[in-house]
């Protein structure tokens, strides 16, 4: 799937909107199961941490890989009970999420 494909995947399913957790939020514009597929974070790789960046660890390169969100998820939200989470840059649906809910992540997970 392309960029422009993804991108577009991405924005059937969610909005951006403002949050009741803080500033703006993703929102589900479908339902989802749990453990389908969301999106994919983009953005270009960075190496000093700043606002919207996603902070994977690369079991092959042995190392923290960052990347700086330029499309709709760096807008995700904490919560201690989420109900998405990131495999590598890959974001899934832990439980099922209802349209309109606000899609969360846990910052600090395997910190």
């Amino acid at each position: 799937m392309g960029l422009s494909e993804s991108s577009d995947r991405l924005r059937r399913l969610v909005r951006v909107g403002p949050s009741p957790i803080h500033g703006q939020g993703c929102f589900a514009r479908v339902a989802l199961d749990p453990g389908d597929h969301i999106g994919t974070f983009e953005g270009p790789l960075v190496d000093t941490d700043g606002p919207h960046v996603l902070w994977v660890y690369d079991a092959e390169r042995g190392e923290l890989i960052g990347r700086e969100g330029r499309n709709p998820l760096r807008w995700l939200n904490h919560d201690e009970d989420p109900n998405a989470e990131f495999d590598g840059f890959e974001l899934y649906a832990r439980r099922s999420i209802l349209v309109g809910e606000e899609i969360t992540i846990q910052y600090s997970a395997g910190a």
